[in-house]
């Protein structure tokens, strides 16, 4: 056995274990990216692509690095140094982790005329994960020299190193989505798997009788990053909140004051639900939503029948309950965690009907006919492809009554030719033959009203005249006088081609650049300096 292999390297056990445990770190860390970005950039297709895309580079290089590195300086001391290195990086993800993505995007976005969320998001990725990716890339290359004794079975231990490597890899997936996540946390779970590589390291050194002083200051450095790093927020700069804590899905956010109760996914696109204590309507995108019970009739049925697929904290469907003591609703949320949450803060009742499902399988399990479909599945650039497509507002015509209405919450409003709006707008009309629009005021939301009844209008203006309650006769009529007849023209999304998250990315950079226009002009004559001034 050569000398370099001495100690606990002689046993292959260590060195398979070594690889298992290093290929379930790379996976863990790379969702672990996906949670830690997704607050701030969402978590479309795009954002996956940054993140894969940086992860395989730093990979790819440290496979070159390590293989180069084992053949000159064959010394395991150095191989197991590099993932010490790479276990404290990693425990300090959640104590710096957040402050670097804002401070990378404060840069940004005054100096970046386009693709605003991309750069974030990339050079976030590079500075925050790349190296420590690129430290365990060096594992494999190195673990191949240790553990080859001859040219005649080194085959099989290649083979051997590989296969350990993709079983920690497959465990390192599925261990984070459905176990540490939901259980305890992004934050805990890159301290949980810095913490299994630094004790790897730890019992490569105290078996070798070298690098104790450095396990020691290491090992302390771990415990800071465990005390620092288990308390933050995400949205750090928020105080009293309500409720803070992630799902398989989301990062959910809960905070109140004496008006209403606030739910976040994201922390810096804005709110997703609002609920009003006073039991008022919302001011928001649910009110101008309310027109569609009339469209449909409201008040000329003995039940209105409606589903809302994106239920949410259910406050579209409390608002129509506690306007119309004759409505029947389903809701249709896909996590179940909010679910819970608007039994807890925003006074969903238990009778109310929510399924756990994705909103089109659910279409597609059910055989009922609605009055009413609202689609509110849409969050910032977080548009499901396959709720945006000819072939879904098709099966959603199928499940509306002759005179159904379908109520779309469009999040984000724009003028362009070609925009995200202009996609979905031209999609639902090429289904529908009356399509109907109104935007809500001081905001980004626009409604959608979609029917192949032609007196959709005639009715809502009708069944507006019955309405007792004068607080909402007043929203109708002020939604009446907003909508605006739309013509289709060719933006058409199919279950093919849908290429939501790049349209809406476009649609985001605008909105950016409108709200920090400002800023930016500031920059321009003054500089850094002038930006610390002016905030």
């Amino acid at each position: 056995m050569p000398e370099e292999r001495a100690g606990i390297l002689q046993n292959k056990s260590y060195l398979y274990l070594t690889e298992f445990f290093a290929g379930m770190s790379v996976m863990a860390v790379e969702l672990g990216a996906s949670r830690l970005l997704a607050p701030y950039f969402s978590s479309s297709q795009i954002v996956w692509t940054i993140i894969i895309g940086t992860i395989m580079i730093a990979m790819a290089l440290g496979n070159i690095y390590g293989g180069r590195k084992a053949d000159r300086d064959p010394d395991p001391g150095r191989l197991y140094g590099r993932m010490l290195v790479a276990a404290l990086w990693i425990a300090g993800i959640p104590v710096l982790g957040k402050y670097i993505i804002l401070g990378i995007s404060g840069v940004l976005v005054v100096t970046v005329n386009h693709n605003f969320l991309i750069w974030a998001a990339f050079l976030a990725c590079m500075v925050i994960f790349v190296f420590p990716l690129f430290l365990l890339g060096t594992v494999p290359p190195s673990l191949v020299k240790y553990a080859t004794e001859s040219l005649e079975d080194n085959g099989k231990t290649v083979g051997t190193l590989g296969a350990f490597n993709t079983v920690g890899s497959i465990i390192g997936t599925f261990v984070p989505t459905f176990v540490t996540i939901p259980a305890v946390g992004t934050a805990i779970t890159f301290l949980i798997f810095g913490g299994i590589l630094l004790l790897l390291a730890g019992i490569y050194f105290v078996s070798s009788r070298t690098g104790l002083r450095k396990m020691v200051v290491s090992g302390c450095l771990f415990a800071l990053c465990c005390i620092f790093g288990c308390g933050g927020s995400f949205a750090f700069w928020e105080q009293n909140l309500t409720y803070e804590g992630e799902s398989v899905y989301n990062y959910l956010q809960v905070k109140e004051d004496e008006e209403k109760v606030i739910l976040s996914t994201n922390v810096l696109f804005g709110v997703q639900s609002v609920m009003r204590k006073d039991d008022a309507l919302s001011g928001l995108y649910y009110d101008v939503a309310m027109a569609a019970p009339f469209m449909a009739g409201v008040h000329e049925k003995e039940k209105l029948k409606m589903l809302v697929l994106g239920m949410g904290t259910g406050t579209y469907a409390t608002q129509c309950e506690r306007y119309f003591d004759h409505v029947e609703i389903e809701g249709v949320e896909i996590d179940e965690k909010i679910t819970g949450l608007s039994e807890k803060y925003f006074g969903r009742q238990e009778g109310q009907n929510v399924a756990t499902y994705d909103g089109r399988a659910y279409l597609q399990a059910v055989d009922r006919k609605y009055d009413v479909i609202m689609v509110d599945a849409y969050r910032d650039i977080t548009i499901p492809f396959q709720m945006s497509s000819v072939e879904f507002f098709q099966m959603v015509k199928e499940h509306l009554t002759e005179d159904g209405v379908m109520i779309v919450n469009l999040n984000m409003k724009g003028e362009k030719e070609g925009d995200i709006n202009a996609y979905l707008s031209d999609t639902i009309g090429h289904v529908f033959s009356n399509v109907y629009t109104a935007d809500e005021e001081g905001s980004t939301n626009r409604e959608l009203f979609a029917s192949e009844n032609g007196g959709m209008i005639q009715r809502l203006e009708e069944n507006m005249g019955r309405e007792k309650s004068r607080e909402l006769a007043e929203m109708m009529e002020k939604v009446s006088a907003r909508l605006v007849r739309y013509t289709p023209g060719e933006y058409v999304l199919t279950d093919d081609r849908a290429p939501v998250e790049l349209l809406g990315m476009g649609m985001i950079d605008d909105l950016i650049m409108g709200e920090v226009s400002y800023y930016r002009d500031i920059f321009k004559k003054e500089g850094f300096r002038g930006l610390l001034e002016n905030f």
